[in-house]
């Protein structure tokens, strides 16, 4: 039989003394929804849930231990992050981008970053090119010692920086709110153990860069980003995880 992927309660295991505090007592309505957001991105980040898993009201209501408004607000936040997918009448369920949806995505992260870097050459002192060194070193070292989460952050980090130097902050602004969306995306469908950014690469353009090279830097940064829209996988995995355990709740 097709493993059911909704989040049941049924069957669910004991949770972690401790995994799940008390509510009523400790938290906030602010502080439940902050738990219920960010369980979910874990669990998206590290590939537990999976997209197009189900994600209940009633049983986010009971692992939970809070009222169902709490998590409507929960679910509407991860909603217009991106996260999940809030479908009329049916509920919500862990977002499916489509290929073309995706291609989109990375055509307007490829166009604001062609837009940044010639106006991070143009802005850029000394100090901000040996802070972008000691980052790339920050990144080297995790991609050898740090787990892909580590990763992504410190590539992630890699790209707002230079949106930050670009000294606008309207772009800035914007890059950041694409990057979140493409981070989100590989973390999904990028296969466990790949980089979510290639280090060399990175170096590449903050040399092309400090070099005063605008279409250099901007051919390698395009080739940077296709390379990494092209290891994306949007084939679906099965997972025998229960709901607490999709969402970091279930016993060690």
């Amino acid at each position: 039989m097709p493993e059911d992927r909704s989040l049941s309660s049924r069957g669910r295991p004991k949770l972690r003394p401790g995994a799940l505090s008390t509510p009523a007592v400790t938290d906030t309505p602010d502080d439940a929804e902050t738990r219920i957001y960010q369980s979910v991105v874990s669990g998206v980040m590290s590939q537990r849930l999976r997209p197009g898993t189900k994600l209940p009201e009633a049983a986010l209501c009971e692992l939970f231990g809070v009222g169902r408004s709490i998590v409507q607000k929960a679910l509407q936040h991860l909603a217009h992050d991106h996260v999940v997918e809030l479908r009329p009448n049916r509920g919500a369920i862990v977002a499916m981008p489509t290929r073309a949806e995706i291609g989109k995505l990375f055509e307007a992260r490829r166009a604001l970053e062609a837009a940044v870097l010639p106006l991070v050459v143009q802005f850029a002192t000394r100090t901000d090119y040996a802070a972008l060194r000691r980052q790339l070193r920050a990144e080297h070292l995790a991609m050898h010692h740090a787990p892909q989460t580590e990763w992504a952050r410190l590539a992630s980090a890699f790209h707002l920086k230079l949106g930050e130097l670009s000294r606008n902050p309207l772009l800035a602004r914007y890059l950041m709110e694409v990057i979140s969306r493409c981070a989100l995306v590989v973390a999904i469908f990028q296969p466990p153990g790949n980089a979510t950014c290639e280090h060399d690469e990175h170096a590449r353009v903050v040399d092309y860069l400090e070099q005063g090279k605008i279409t250099q830097a901007i051919a390698e940064m395009d080739h940077h980003l296709r390379d990494l829209e092209s290891h994306i996988q949007l084939e679906e995995e099965q997972t025998g995880l229960s709901l607490a355990d999709m969402l970091g709740l279930g016993e060690a």
